[in-house]
């Protein structure tokens, strides 16, 4: 891999051929260099140094994991220091915002809901992974008010092929591709990592609270349409909108939950101890 150059920065390249960012005294991943360029644009000003370290951090940590190009669409919806930056895309095409304000968003915990009007078009299709090769993850950081349903990440809704991380008020559904459901009961609310991954036509793997459990689950031929963050059903009609709060997202292809649970809970810890 040849050095990169980005204006006003330095590039090393090491022994091995890959290519580091030297910024200030930190030295960057590529990927998250470029990435943190383009929030600072939308924010119009500076990073602290720590946040910067934080966002590289996570991204060649799941470069280390072997994760990193399964993820096709994400947004750390967290550290940039405004909703604009934070809809900036680590992966994938920018979100569409549909009704998130400024006052939505805080640095350290994220994008809060209304369970009404709120939520975000992450512009990638449902149908664009393949059938059992896929998965879906956020990282809640305040509960939703349990008592109603409650989608956190999804397209669809209970049809064969639509793909949701789910809550009732008595269940937890972990639908990616479905032919038939992945239930869960729990009527618990613990914040962080929820997420369902697919690399078989028969199971999925959902991930909750730390413990990653495997369900029968048949798979069924993706449904068209953009996966919404925080609910389900179809781009300007969403339904079982939260009013949970989500500092992070991911959408794409099969890959080990626990390792993405480690690297994003890391990067959330590290975030809040970088921003004053």
């Amino acid at each position: 891999m040849s050095p990169i150059y980005v204006p006003g920065k330095v590039t090393l390249a090491k022994p091995s051929g890959a290519s580091w960012i030297i910024t200030g005294t930190q030295k960057l991943d590529p990927d998250a260099a470029v990435y943190i360029d383009r929030v600072e644009t939308a924010d119009g000003q500076s990073l602290e140094e720590g946040v910067k370290l934080a966002y590289s951090t996570f991204v060649s940590g799941c470069k280390t994991d072997g994760i990193w190009d399964a993820i096709k669409a994400s947004c750390i919806l967290a550290g940039a220091r405004t909703l604009n930056g934070a809809l900036v895309p680590l992966v994938g095409t920018a979100p569409t915002n549909y009704n998130f304000v400024a006052g939505d968003y805080d640095r350290e915990t994220g994008l809060l809901g209304n369970a009404s009007t709120k939520y975000l078009s992450s512009k990638r299709n449902n149908n664009a992974d393949p059938q059992d090769n896929r998965h879906l993850a956020v990282y809640r950081t305040e509960p939703e008010v349990r008592g109603s349903t409650s989608a956190f990440i999804g397209f669809g809704g209970s049809s064969s092929g639509d793909s949701q991380l789910l809550y009732t008020s008595t269940n937890r559904y972990y639908r990616i591709a479905f032919g038939s459901d992945a239930i869960q009961a729990d009527s618990t609310a613990v914040p962080g990592f929820i997420g369902v991954s697919r690399n078989s036509a028969t199971s999925v793997d959902g991930r909750y609270a730390s413990v990653t459990t495997q369900y029968g689950s048949n798979s069924a031929t993706p449904t068209n349409g953009n996966i919404l963050v925080f609910g389900r059903g179809v781009e300007g009609s969403p339904g079982a909108i939260t009013d949970a709060r989500i500092a992070f997202y991911s959408i794409g292809e099969s890959l080990d939950l626990a390792a993405l649970d480690t690297r994003v809970t890391t990067l959330m810890s590290n975030l809040a101890a970088a921003i004053p």
